[in-house]
């Protein structure tokens, strides 16, 4: 090994580029911070979850961190079971929502005619009526 070729290549595996880690996924994925997602992206991302496809390839896809992906699935799943838990509304609803505004109304009048009586009391009660004789 003479002095300069030695140097070179000493030089020239020092400049290169490290060499990437298996792991390190294939360079598609782009860096820096992550993208505000619409409901309907995170719709589909978890729907890709859903259907199989790993955790973390789908993060390195979409540049969503891991624990990110788990909360918007967790969420998901939840939100679907609460919809399969609704009943389908009927005849009774009608009438118990009737019936509540119909309460409202009385409540509101009541409410309005105890403030009437007090302003004409004027802060003090009623006078005592007199029985006739």
């Amino acid at each position: 090994m003479d002095g300069k070729n030695g140097l070179e290549s000493v030089v020239t595996e020092a400049m290169a580029a490290p060499a990437r880690a298996q792991n390190a996924g294939d360079g598609d994925a782009m860096a820096g911070p992550p993208l505000r997602f619409s409901a309907k992206r995170k719709l589909a991302v978890v729907q890709r979850l859903l259907r199989g496809e790993s955790l973390e390839k789908v993060s390195r896809e979409t540049n969503v961190p891991v624990h990110r992906l788990s909360e918007w699935r967790d969420r998901a799943l939840l939100a679907a079971e609460g919809a399969l838990k609704e009943r389908e509304r009927d005849a009774r609803d009608e009438e118990i929502e009737r019936l509540k505004a119909k309460v409202g109304e009385i409540t509101m009048a009541n409410e309005l005619l105890y403030a009437k009586i007090d302003m004409l009391e004027g802060g003090r009660p009623l006078a005592g009526r007199r029985l006739r004789k």
